[in-house]
């Protein structure tokens, strides 16, 4: 079964649409179909990489425009894989504004599971084992 087109890929080249409010010789700065809040972008590399564990050094130089860019507060946000909600299978970076009032609810924060078992599981995690 033959691969489906990256639409970043094809922003990127041009033959799809896309409203660019930045770009560099390695990435470009789009308005989201559906942006989340006022100002929201999304940051993409002109290179195709798959995600942000793909090439670490395409990820740093991402981060480095993204912190180039961006304008506190806000939020930086990538994902890895479907079940990380990815839908576009080419790296690319929310930098979301954040204001007082601006409704936005993430998944993280001040929700209760961080609790010494939830550290322990994460420190096992990624480190094979528990401290």
């Amino acid at each position: 079964m033959p691969e489906q087109p990256c639409v970043f890929c094809e922003i990127v080249r041009g033959s799809a649409p896309a409203e660019m409010v930045a770009q560099w010789s390695d990435a470009i700065a789009i308005v989201p179909l559906n942006p989340v809040t006022e100002g929201h972008i999304i940051l993409i590399p002109r290179q195709h990489v798959s995600d942000a564990l793909e090439d670490p050094g395409v990820t740093a130089r991402m981060m480095f425009w993204a912190s180039a860019y961006a304008k506190a507060p806000c939020n930086i946000i990538t994902s890895v894989g479907a079940l990380a909600t990815q839908s576009i299978r080419h790296l690319h970076l929310h930098i979301v504004p954040r204001r007082l009032d601006d409704g936005l609810v993430l998944p993280w924060g001040d929700n209760g599971r961080q609790s010494r078992e939830h550290r322990d599981n994460a420190y096992a995690f990624y480190n094979g084992g528990t401290r």
